[in-house]
């Protein structure tokens, strides 16, 4: 068994699809319109759906608003280095909410992003 990939709702998918391709460096693996139950679902990630775990977009034509819920937390994406993808982050447009630092009980280095639907993204240091 493997974990395939996680899925987020999101409003403006074009938007979406721009800040985990162009901010996080994702790549678009696949796209496809299901125009009888008006979604479209996009599938993206840091390698092949074969090897890795992905990030499923799902965008549902007639919603303009999500709920995003008190349970969801966040996803976790390994960087070499927290502060500068914070920077990175930060210059190309996208929205940190937690500046890179230590975390609060211990020493892994970490920081918060948002996406353009408002989940969280943590980055932890890979050192």
């Amino acid at each position: 068994m493997r974990l395939l990939h996680t899925m987020l709702r999101v409003v403006d998918l074009e938007a979406s699809i721009a800040f985990y391709t162009d901010i996080m460096g994702m790549t678009l693996l696949r796209r496809k319109d299901y125009p009888e139950g008006k979604f479209t679902l996009a599938f993206l990630g840091y390698g092949d759906e074969a090897a890795n775990t992905v990030l499923e977009l799902t965008h549902n034509w007639d919603t303009d608003s999500y709920d995003l819920g008190t349970a969801y937390g966040h996803i976790a994406i390994e960087v070499d280095d927290v502060y500068a993808a914070c920077e990175r982050i930060r210059n190309g447009g996208g929205k940190v909410v937690r500046e890179a630092g230590p975390m609060q009980h211990g020493s892994t280095i970490l920081a918060f992003v948002e996406d353009p639907d408002g989940y969280k993204v943590e980055l932890l240091g890979s050192k």
